[in-house]
């Protein structure tokens, strides 16, 4: 191993964005006496971990997938070599894993070396996503419906996070979704959270989504409060549908320093608090969804979280799912299905919520897209 090896984020820094795994590969053979290098990336269900450097290649394996859903790194050693696995994540949202089989003794600072390799390798990944479309290809298994294509773009990221909290977020059918949304933003101790149900199907749902989010992100970026953010975005989707579509829409602003949470409820989306073993709704009075008239005006609801709170945000295509005439998915089953995630974190805990709502439906196709949002308040 070099005693001054070329910094990795320089050589990222200097390379085509399409060519980021070749750099860390290269380098880690020089510098790490690197055998077998491989990026994985996890695909848009969050299901199956993607080789990069070898298309053809294995995906993830076990201890690939155990990487992933731990965030942290895990040796396999070996007579031969080591295999290093370091989770590729940045700003809490989880990327990927990075493989690597070395020849080096894993008692010598291996593993933290490599994992301040992988840090730098994902905050690339996350930044050259937006001029080229090699990573994007690899995370989808199938073709993106036009609609699912806006709703993804339009996305912050799947996962946020630091030492205070950590929210993350997910979309089904993740190939076909079209009027549901979410949206984040942290802004020191305030964090803002938006989940949004937009009226119809196909891409004039998404649309319509598209309009709603843009317009709350033009208030909210220009100091607004969500009082303020919901009105505008009411407006807008009012001047642009006259009233015929509207969206759904709660929006939570969450103190991360004291647990105070102030909310404007728009409609449909649900939410529900897991405290030690009990877990309770919100209980908020619904106001109109966004769009449904002009000039509307909202108020702020409040409530507060405990440290170590679990707030679980649904649209309706999760609450109000009636498979087969059964009751609904929210009365009981996504209780059930809460209770199943109290050790996983929020990243895990939504891909849980979901598989639930998969097997309530018992195979049938669902008849609305769905969104899950799970915060964890760590203080």
């Amino acid at each position: 191993m070099s005693d001054r090896p070329t910094p990795v984020g320089a050589l990222l820094r200097a390379a085509p964005p399409d060519r980021l795994p070749e750099v860390v590969a290269d380098h880690l053979r020089r510098h790490y006496a690197a055998g077998r290098v491989e990026v994985l990336l996890g695909d848009l269900t969050l299901t199956g971990l993607w080789p990069l450097l070898e298309p053809d290649g294995p995906t993830g394996n076990a201890l690939a997938v155990r990487c992933f859903g731990s965030q942290r790194p895990l040796v396999d050693i070996a007579a031969d070599a080591n295999r290093a696995y370091l989770p590729l994540t940045v700003w809490g949202e989880r990327l990927g894993v990075l493989v690597v089989q070395t020849s080096l003794p894993s008692g010598t600072g291996l593993t933290s070396d490599l994992s301040a390799v992988a840090d730098e390798l994902a905050v690339a990944l996350r930044a050259a996503g937006a001029v080229t479309d090699r990573y994007h290809r690899v995370i989808r298994r199938e073709r993106l419906t036009m609609a699912a294509e806006l709703q993804w773009e339009l996305l912050p990221g799947r996962s946020l996070g630091d030492d205070r909290f950590l929210v993350a977020g997910q979309l089904e059918p993740a190939y076909a979704v079209f009027g549901d949304h979410f949206d984040w933003t942290l802004a020191g101790d305030r964090l803002t959270i938006t989940v949004l149900n937009g009226a119809g199907d196909g891409l004039d749902a998404a649309v319509l989504t598209t309009v709603a989010v843009n317009a709350m992100r033009n208030a909210r970026r220009s100091g607004a409060d969500i009082v303020e953010q919901a009105e505008l975005a009411g407006d807008a989707v009012h001047a642009r549908y006259g009233g015929a579509a509207h969206a759904a829409t709660l929006l939570l602003e969450i103190d991360l320093v004291g647990g105070h949470v102030a909310a404007v409820d728009a409609g449909s989306p649900r939410a529900v608090i897991a405290r030690d073993r009990d877990i309770r709704a919100v209980t908020l009075e619904q106001q109109l969804p966004l769009g449904m008239f002009g000039e509307t005006r909202y108020e702020i609801q409040r409530f507060r979280l405990e440290p170590a709170d679990r707030l679980l945000v649904v649209s309706d295509g999760v609450h109000a799912a009636t498979p087969g005439g059964r009751a609904p998915y929210g009365e009981s089953a996504l209780l059930t299905a809460l209770r199943r995630t109290r050790l996983q974190p929020a990243t895990e805990a939504v891909g849980t919520v979901m598989r639930g709502l998969r097997e309530y439906h018992a195979g049938a196709d669902p008849d609305d897209d769905a969104v899950t949002v799970c915060l964890d308040w760590r203080r």
